[in-house]
């Protein structure tokens, strides 16, 4: 049977350089979970520190792109610190099944859920026989 996982599991939850073609900036891999189910894929994304007034989520050629600048203001001197804020950015490779024109998010207490449906086309559906 192939293999139906959308995205691969990551341990690897440290800052790093995004491609060094792209920027010289460091970012933070948000942690992910995507739930498959007959309707589609939900993804939950925790993301402190973002707003969803500066997220983009954008899918283009079967590329899921989250990117999401943090503000780095703080009010008052920090002490100690071991929060680094850094903006998050992460990719998934998504099947051309999904209605990306339909998918919907929503942000609330720095998590991100968003649910984009299988497309109609791709839905399995019974055909009537009729008596001859």
């Amino acid at each position: 049977m192939a293999d139906t996982r959308v995205a691969k599991m990551n341990e690897d939850k440290k800052v790093q350089a995004r491609e060094e073609t792209r920027a010289d900036e460091r970012y933070i891999k948000p942690a992910v979970d995507i739930i498959e189910t007959e309707d589609g894929l939900t993804m939950i994304a925790d993301i402190p520190g973002a707003s969803k007034n500066t997220m983009d989520i954008s899918v283009d050629k079967g590329i899921l792109t989250l990117n999401a600048p943090v503000s780095h203001s703080m009010p008052g001197r920090p002490i100690y610190t071991e929060f680094e804020f850094a903006h998050y950015y992460r990719q998934f490779s998504v099947p051309e099944t999904l209605d990306h024109q339909k998918a919907k998010a929503d942000f609330s207490n720095g998590v991100l859920t968003m649910k984009v449906p299988v497309a109609e086309a791709a839905k399995p559906r019974k055909i009537e026989i009729k008596a001859g």
